[in-house]
């Protein structure tokens, strides 16, 4: 089976997430969506570095979604996310490329 990228999983699902959550003006479920991506993601960083990277990986990445909401009264909404995003999708691609 192919490795998949969990940086990409990452900066999609908190990404996602938002747009989901404000298209359709259902907070829930981009809720639902910013879980699957981050379960998915917080799988392939366990399966890819071990589960101490993979719980450390996984609190940067709730710690991401979290820390967007006060940043983007400084930012801007779009901005705090791929930020955010970005952040933690390079926190990933670090770790799982120095356990490969």
């Amino acid at each position: 089976m192919a490795k998949v990228p969990a940086a990409a999983v990452a900066a999609s699902g908190l990404v996602g997430g938002y747009a989901i959550a404000r298209c359709t003006k259902k907070r829930p479920l981009g809720g639902v969506a910013l879980a699957a991506a981050g379960s998915v993601a917080a799988y392939e960083w366990n399966r890819q570095a071990g589960p101490r990277a993979a719980t450390a990986l996984t609190t940067a990445y709730v710690a991401a979604f979290a820390g967007s909401h006060p940043l983007a009264k400084k930012l801007g909404a779009w901005p705090a996310v791929f930020t955010m995003a970005g952040t933690v999708a390079a926190a990933s691609w670090a770790v799982t490329r120095r356990a490969a």
